[in-house]
């Protein structure tokens, strides 16, 4: 009567959603800058919407480099049910160098003494979602659509935003190219 003792041969497959936001946008982009976010680049400091591919930006390692990739991906995660974890991370001026809002997931870099005694170098990267509750760093309740960029370059990159902020920009893989690469990192993340 309900197809209980029907066997069927083909697979029925579910996926989770990944995103915990209804329109799935979240899930394509894990770090980014928020639109508005002054980068320096050679263009001086211009909202990282302004950059293009092929402009130059100041990174902490390697000086100016070429933008090889730019991603702009609407998030939306205004729904009631998106759980804590998913929230915008606010950033007040003055705790990292930047004025806006960043992803949980984004990675900066910071200067410490514990870094320096476990790796031998003091600057590390670290996700944004680690530093909720130090410096008045916290979440915050999204109610509008955030327009996130992400920029790539030829290799993984920490590039300077809002003033002195370091933010981590790593190399446009896929994730099995992720798995699959030997290839040491710039910075332990």
């Amino acid at each position: 009567m309900f197809g209980w003792k029907t066997s069927s041969s083909a697979i029925r497959l579910r996926t989770v959603e990944m995103s915990l936001t209804y329109d799935g946008s979240a899930a394509v982009l894990a770090q980014g800058l928020m639109a508005g976010t002054r980068v320096v680049s050679n263009l001086g400091w211009p909202n990282i919407e302004a950059l293009a591919v092929g402009d130059k930006v100041l990174t902490f390692d390697n000086g100016m480099q070429r933008v090889a990739e730019i991603r702009h991906v609407p998030i939306r995660i205004d729904t009631p049910e998106t759980v804590a974890a998913a929230w915008r991370i606010c950033v007040p001026g003055g705790a990292l160098g930047n004025r806006e809002a960043l992803l949980p997931e984004q990675g900066v870099m910071v200067e410490s003494d514990a870094a320096f005694d476990q790796h031998g170098d003091p600057f590390a990267v670290i996700t944004v979602a680690a530093l909720v509750g130090l410096r008045g760093i916290y979440r915050s309740r999204p109610t509008l659509q955030v327009n996130m960029i992400a920029l790539y370059f030829d290799s993984e990159e920490v590039i300077y935003a809002e003033g002195g902020a370091l933010i981590h920009c790593p190399r446009n893989t896929s994730t099995l190219d992720k798995f699959l690469d030997t290839a040491p990192a710039a910075s332990d993340v």
